[in-house]
């Protein structure tokens, strides 16, 4: 009897033998459900402790080292849907010696086996559907090295018989050569931009982003939302349930690892027959076949078996839901007042000892939107956060503050050449039949840190207003116009927008709290080096869980608070009805929800309303006062 890791090995390393054993046996019984119980397998053998970390990473293990056919997990976001295609899901091979028949399932698979008999009455068509996916944009170094370093290998081997590097250049060759299962640390913190190992400029040239947006969509590049971003993209294979899933969704998906290079090959066919062929009678163009059949080694594919979504990247929280781990729940949310409090006292020195600012940041940081009303959505939060100093790289260094404690952000200077030639709406390409990536084609909470301290004198073209336009809308209405030529399609978005700005900024927010420092424009530099600076790696988990939970945990107001919302409303009106708005009101409503979730509460409680109207009148008094001094300003 084999041992529990030699089975493993084999559900991992060999998962095709998995599913050619139950076709096999569904020859004898048609009505067996071979393929509903292949997939109800692999969900079972994930079910396992630890299962998912014995599977190798797309996302971790560079593509040369994963072995063809096994099976791997890829951490993604669906960039782009390409149309339904059919294959064989069944055919039948004659051996040319014996002309013996044996029937083949064609599932998961991209090539058929040599010898197939297609005049067979036994072969079944079968459709599926192909997603391309992208690492998940803007995805911090943290998430990925915390990813990595839970991974338990299985005692495995695989020897790559391909040298080429499949992306991201490691630092230490020889240790990859001799030892396969040893990954590189991943890089944390800024690069050198002039730094080299080895050939890496051709090897970049292959898998990261192009340094700009405004790349042609007729180039075969890797399509990811953000420029300098790295990993491999891929084509995942679906077979049911794919009217399921949407564009953007973000998931972890299990399946079987395909790198044929007879898929090259078949392309490069493909390729000089269509160039023979009248174009009238060529039903795909030759940019659309090379960028829907792109050579394996560079886009591989993936044939799903199971996927789950991903409703956050964090790698901190618990696979299972928080109702499935309720002694996690328990000791998270009896800790999280004591935690915000170190992060409220964190936060106060990065913001220059600001402590009402500091509040209202971690508000933002939870902050989510958990419903929709209408076109309305409810619990966005974006935050205005004018009066940043514009001397020693403040905003850039507040960014990596931030960086450190989300799971995906991203930072946008907001200068005049950025804004005018920056891709941040998607575009569909009808050549290539591919919908060409955009700055905000991002994952559900992602971080978007918009500088606005860059602007300068200038005037906006007709891509820079349409940025801005589209920037707007993202604040405002959380919705992505996607640009298809002749008509926009409106595409939901759950982006958390931070702006950082010298005065009032002049794209729209919830919330605008101006920053008062405490410390001197002399003493900034020495300060700066002192307090901007991560804290202990323990420390910033706790605060990396912390800043998730909020947006896992359901909220409700009960009757009794609501009459007293009311009534403290009509209250606040009787003696000066212009002092108060029903906008105000919502606004106060918003930052009472997010103050009680910041700690662990699920329900409005007295004190955490009193609470959120004291800090939203320190907010206001403090933003007439700056009027009063700054009365040119809007």
């Amino acid at each position: 009897m084999p041992s529990t890791q030699d089975w493993t090995n084999t559900w991992i390393n060999s998962p095709l033998g998995v599913v050619e054993g139950m076709f096999a046996d569904s020859q004898n019984n048609p009505n067996s459900g071979w393929e509903a119980k292949v997939v109800e397998f692999f969900k079972d053998q994930l079910k396992q402790k630890e299962a998912p970390t014995w599977v190798p990473s797309m996302n971790d293990v560079p593509l040369h080292y994963l072995k063809p056919n096994s099976l791997v997990k890829f951490r993604c976001l669906i960039q782009d849907m390409f149309d339904p295609e059919f294959y064989m899901g069944v055919y039948e091979t004659v051996d040319p010696s014996t002309k013996a028949k044996v029937l083949r399932c064609g599932k998961y698979k991209d090539v058929t086996e040599c010898g197939v008999d297609f005049n067979s009455k036994n072969t079944v068509t079968a459709e599926r559907q192909t997603f391309y996916c992208v690492p998940i944009p803007g995805e911090s170094p943290w998430v990925k090295e915390i990813s990595f370093s839970a991974r338990v290998v299985p005692s495995t081997s695989y020897v790559p018989s391909r040298q080429k590097r499949s992306y991201e250049e490691d630092d230490d060759t020889d240790d990859m050569d001799t030892q396969p299962q040893k990954q590189r640390e991943p890089h944390t913190g800024p690069q050198n931009p002039t730094e080299h190992h080895g050939n890496g400029d051709c090897k970049r040239q292959e898998t990261e982003a192009p340094s700009s947006q405004t790349a042609s969509a007729s180039h075969l590049d890797l399509n990811f939302p953000l420029p300098g971003e790295k990993g491999p993209s891929c084509l995942v294979k679906v077979y049911k349930d794919w009217d399921s899933f949407k564009l953007n969704d973000t998931l972890e998906v299990y399946g079987i690892l395909s790198v044929s290079p007879a898929l090259s090959a078949l392309a490069d066919e493909r390729d000089a027959s269509t160039s023979l062929l009248d174009p009238a009678e060529c039903m795909e163009t030759a940019e659309e076949q090379r960028v829907h059949s792109p050579p394996a080694s560079l886009v591989p594919r993936l044939h799903m078996l199971y996927a789950k979504r991903l409703p956050n990247n964090n790698p901190l929280l618990p696979c299972a839901t928080l109702e499935d781990n309720s002694a996690f729940l328990s000791s998270t949310l009896s800790e999280m007042a004591s935690v915000r409090a170190e992060l409220l006292t964190y936060l106060t020195h990065v913001l220059l000892g600001d402590v009402l600012a500091a509040e209202y940041l971690i508000l933002h940081l939870i902050s989510d939107v958990y419903t929709r009303h209408d076109v309305l959505p409810l619990g966005k939060f974006a935050l205005n956060l004018s009066g940043c100093p514009t001397v020693s790289s403040y905003t850039e260094r507040l960014y990596q503050i931030i960086q450190q404690l989300v799971p995906s952000s991203h930072y946008l200077g907001m200068n005049l050449q950025n804004m005018n030639q920056m891709r941040l709406v998607p575009k569909k390409d009808y050549v290539a039949n591919r919908l060409v990536s955009g700055g905000l084609q991002l994952a559900k909470n992602t971080s978007l840190f918009l500088d606005e301290t860059q602007l300068e004198q200038g005037q906006l073209d007709t891509t820079g207003v349409r940025n801005v336009t589209a920037l707007g809308n993202v604040i405002s209405w959380q919705k992505v116009d996607y640009d298809f030529n002749y008509h926009q399609m409106e595409f939901p978005c759950n982006i958390n927008v931070l702006i950082a700005s010298e005065g009032r900024s002049l794209l729209p927010s919830d919330c605008q709290i101006h920053l008062q420092s405490q410390v001197t424009p002399d003493n900034m530099d020495e300060y700066l080096s002192i307090h901007m600076h991560p804290t202990s790696s323990s420390q910033l988990n706790k605060f990396r869980l912390y800043l998730s939970v909020p947006r896992l945990l359901d909220y409700s107001i009960s009757e009794e608070l609501t009459k007293s919302v009311e009534d403290d409303f009509v209250d606040m009106r009787k003696d000066d009805p212009q002092s108060i708005s029903a906008e105000d009101l919502h606004r106060m409503l918003v930052v009472a929800r997010l103050l009680s979730l910041s700690l662990g509460q699920t329900s409005l409680s007295r004190d955490s309303w009193l609470r959120a109207k004291h800090i939203e009148m320190l907010r206001r008094s403090r933003m007439e006062q700056h009027k009063c001094v700054n009365g040119n300003e809007p």
